[in-house]
């Protein structure tokens, strides 16, 4: 059975949830991080020397970084539902990935910490504010891929919605005013509905 160490109130191990869930494999998720701690332990730094969550376990071999640990779970698992095997479909859901990380999640941070988590210094509507500018010119970026297509990479759900799709629950369960993006919504609606979906990106967002 596979581990994932890491609280599920993070972005990153929501990812790592959803996909596992997604290729059928079950697991055991252990609570580290954030107000549980155990991170800077000599044991956790043994799997990840950064640190940080999340952490997989599959047998005796151990990865770290939540995108990275996606693309293993899709292949090694997940070959014939979410994997793409041609290498230009592959390319474009991992681009859609890495805009994730470099571009989405850093401007949805702040916006959470100041709204939902209260985080001292990101609460100032300025702050809040210039995250919601940034985050919004991203949206509508997502809007014009999404135009048309059900998932990122074309016809198939695939690591691209995985990923991308946990910031849009954020984004759309946040306590914000948002303009409306109608193929957004329904992309992300019909990620909601599945069931590894469901399992993985709780409600209230924290």
């Amino acid at each position: 059975m596979l581990k994932i160490w890491g609280r599920l109130s993070s972005i990153n191990v929501q990812k790592v949830v959803w996909a596992a869930g997604e290729v059928g494999q079950a697991f055991e998720r252990i609570e580290v991080g954030g107000p549980f701690g155990g991170l800077d332990t000599p044991e956790y730094l043994a799997m990840n020397p950064n640190g940080q969550i999340p952490v997989l376990q599959d047998g005796s071999f151990t990865l770290w970084e939540s995108n990275t640990i996606v693309r293993y779970l899709a292949e090694r698992h997940g070959a014939a539902s979410i994997w793409e095997s041609d290498v230009a479909r592959r390319a474009e859901a991992e681009r859609w990935m890495d805009w994730m990380l470099s571009e989405l999640q850093p401007a949805l941070a702040p916006v959470l910490w100041g709204v939902v988590r209260k985080v001292p210094g990101y609460t100032e509507p300025s702050v809040i504010e210039n995250g919601m500018k940034q985050a919004e010119k991203l949206m509508a970026i997502l809007e014009a891929q999404l135009a048309g297509k059900p998932f990122l990479s074309g016809e198939r759900f695939g690591v691209a919605d995985i990923t991308v799709g946990c910031g849009a629950h954020r984004w759309f369960n946040m306590p914000v005013v948002r303009t409306e993006r109608p193929a957004v919504q329904r992309w992300y609606e019909s990620l909601f509905a599945r069931p590894a979906a469901q399992a993985a990106l709780p409600l209230p967002i924290a």
